[in-house]
């Protein structure tokens, strides 16, 4: 098959979303299908044998100088004009116009490609996209409602104005989601609330769970006594660093203990804040910007990770840290307990939120090394059973091969399989 894969930003180190385009591809590349990935910046790390079309944009949350105010000669088209003015009344527009863009480069291309796979755009050119003719597969890794109900509840109310008009475009998305003819997402949780807070019809949603990729691997050295890792892409609420860094606070009362954070914080945000109020600076560092090499060396020479977080859709740096050995203290939230499996043998789980449950948690790992030992096997051989990139590829080639039966009129080519697990 001719697969076009759509994504409006697409660097792995961005979040799950750049992971999932560039391993996917790969994989279905290696199944025998051709792949063009479109995407806006900023632009993916792709394996050799996957095409890239740049569908460009004005890139207004680019770093170093995100909210940057383009110069004149940058504005070329409408779209653009449409996508500075919506960031100037503080709302996110990337998705909205990577929509547009990517619609109309798709309008001149009907052709060569046999079905259009969207990555977590869900936008209005989605639908204009599906009445160009092409089958249409859309990916939604979890609804976005739930970051903004978190971000709410943590935020002051002098900036909850401003981050309802950030989220605004979940009302788009919503309208979108409904509209769908076939969705995919990773878990049976993402899948609940898609149906609950977008309103989607629970049977066209297909649960794939994501893989690992094999460069995730137990470590051939040591592991560093008393370091405790932490994951986490974003520095907002919903990742729980903050109920972390409460208990390794009191961690720190008893033993030596080290935090590495991989994430870039908000210079003077609330995360910076909390490690001076709490005095724990010297015990916490934060790590970013690493290669796929060194973050599996780092991943394997934690004594112990967590994955605090308050909501997940998947949480592939759990299923990752499981790759390699790394005992786990996660939260029950979300799609985590999917992935550690029911029966705690991969992981401790914890409240989220529960500062008191983590410190306990964490604590009684960290003084007990067999234990360590047998639940970072499980893990691993958890994920080898059950998450396995070439797998994600094969289930999402047989999602495409239904929506091109259903685009030709053809009989049902498959009842989608809710659970791969």
């Amino acid at each position: 098959m001719r697969v076009a894969l759509l994504s409006y930003r697409s660097k792995p180190h961005v979040g799950g979303q750049g992971v999932y385009l560039r391993h996917l591809s790969r994989e279905l590349v290696g199944l025998g299908h051709d792949v063009e990935v479109f995407s806006g910046p900023p632009y993916p790390e792709l394996d050799p044998g996957v095409r890239l079309t740049k569908v460009p944009s004005l890139d207004l949350y680019r770093e170093p100088d995100p909210f940057r105010i383009p110069r004149p000669r940058e504005f070329r088209d409408l779209v653009d004009v449409q996508e500075f003015l919506a960031m100037c009344t503080a709302a996110f527009p990337e998705p909205r116009t990577f929509g547009k863009r990517v619609a109309r480069v798709l309008a001149a291309r009907r052709d060569d490609l046999d079905v259009v796979h969207d990555n977590q755009t869900v936008a209005y050119g989605m639908l204009e996209i599906e009445r160009l003719g092409f089958p249409l597969v859309t990916t939604i890794h979890h609804p976005i409602t739930f970051d903004r109900r978190v971000d709410l509840a943590h935020a002051p109310l002098r900036k909850q104005l401003a981050l309802r008009r950030w989220y605004s475009f979940l009302r788009m998305q919503g309208k979108v989601a409904r509209r769908l003819p076939q969705i995919l997402t990773v878990s049976e949780s993402s899948r609940r609330d898609i149906a609950r807070d977008f309103g989607v019809d629970p049977a066209v949603i297909e649960v794939i769970p994501l893989g690992v990729d094999e460069v995730f691997v137990p470590p051939t050295r040591p592991r560093v006594p008393g370091r405790i890792l932490a994951m986490a892409s974003a520095d907002t609420p919903m990742k729980g660093v903050h109920t972390l860094l409460e208990a390794v606070a009191k961690l720190r009362t008893e033993r030596e203990v080290e935090l590495v954070l991989v994430t870039r914080p908000s210079p003077g945000g609330r995360t910076e804040r909390l490690i001076d109020k709490l005095g724990v600076g010297d015990c916490v560092r934060f790590v970013h910007g690493i290669s796929d090499a060194e973050l599996v060396e780092l991943m394997g020479s934690a004594e112990v990770a967590c994955v605090p977080s308050l909501y997940e859709g998947f949480s592939l740096p759990t299923a990752e840290l499981m790759a390699c050995e790394t005992p786990l203290v996660v939260s029950r939230a979300g799609a985590i307990p999917e992935v550690v499996g029911p029966d705690g043998e991969c992981a401790d789980l914890v409240t989220p939120g529960d500062v008191q449950e983590l410190y306990d948690a964490v604590g009684s790992l960290l003084d007990d090394p067999d234990r360590r030992s047998a639940m970072g096997a499980a893990g691993r051989r958890r994920v080898l059973e059950h998450f396995s990139w070439r797998a994600v590829a094969v289930a999402t080639a047989a999602a495409y091969e239904r929506a091109i039966a259903r685009k030709n009129g053809l009989p049902d080519a498959g009842t989608a399989v809710q659970d791969q697990t």
